[in-house]
């Protein structure tokens, strides 16, 4: 085993060990087992830079969860165990991801465009958990996508001008994360905020037509089709972009 697996190993069993024995949880007892499992994949994969994106993502996304809970928990619409993940929602949320980890150690001729896809699958995650999550606290306004229709705030497929601008604030910065240590260039960024956009109107889209009618169309299957979207659209773009020669 190389040296990346064994520091891999032993960080994320110290990391983990440490978020047990804190009073504050942020995963249940088998979604932090699945985080370990994660976190390993992406240490071993993509070092540092890629686990610094994907911790972004965990810490940054767990918090926007707790934003207005009273007041969503009141209304009915918090998440499920007052925000608590398990690892439905680990793998709902990061499974594209570490596909795109994985082959970019496979096919390092490949490496920056799995690179690039893996960032754009956490801008895409953090977008939509960002966007649903403002929304549903201060969206003053929610319409249905597919209608414009005013509807409650946390119906399936709803949208809020809030919770939009939020979302794709938050797949910019996650993106310029990425750029920080590297995983992307500058177009990159632009590739994952575009990408981003579409695949988590596309979430909402799902919401509002499918989801109700198909029992296996859970959150968490909806989850890995948005952040599929959003990798695929930004290695689209930039296979594109490559090729056109802009």
């Amino acid at each position: 085993m190389g040296n990346a697996w064994l520091v891999a190993i032993a960080i994320n069993t110290v990391l983990i060990g440490i978020a047990w024995i804190l009073p504050k949880k942020l995963l249940t007892p088998m979604g932090y087992l699945h985080a370990w499992i994660l976190g390993v994949l992406v240490w071993g994969t993509l070092q540092w830079q890629g686990y610094a994106v994907v911790m972004f993502y965990f810490l940054v996304g767990s918090g926007v969860t707790k934003i207005g809970m009273a007041e969503k928990e009141a209304a009915g619409i918090a998440e499920k165990r007052g925000g608590l993940r398990g690892p439905e929602n680990v793998w709902g949320s990061a499974l594209v991801g570490t596909l795109c980890a994985v082959g970019a150690m496979l096919w390092p001729v490949g490496a920056g465009l799995f690179t690039l896809g893996y960032v754009a699958s956490f801008s895409t995650k953090l977008s939509d958990t960002t966007a649903s999550e403002v929304g549903k606290a201060y969206g003053k306004r929610t319409f249905l996508i597919t209608t414009l229709q005013p509807v409650e705030r946390g119906t399936e497929g709803a949208v809020s001008v809030e919770g939009t601008i939020a979302g794709a604030l938050a797949s910019v910065i996650i993106a310029l994360v990425g750029l920080a240590v590297g995983m992307v260039d500058p177009l990159g960024v632009g590739f994952c905020a575009i990408a981003a956009f579409i695949a988590t109107n596309l979430e909402s889209v799902i919401g509002a037509t499918l989801q109700e009618d198909y029992d296996w169309l859970t959150n968490e299957v909806v989850n890995g089709i948005n952040t599929a979207i959003g990798a695929i659209v930004a290695v689209g773009l930039a296979w594109v972009w490559q090729r056109v020669g802009i």
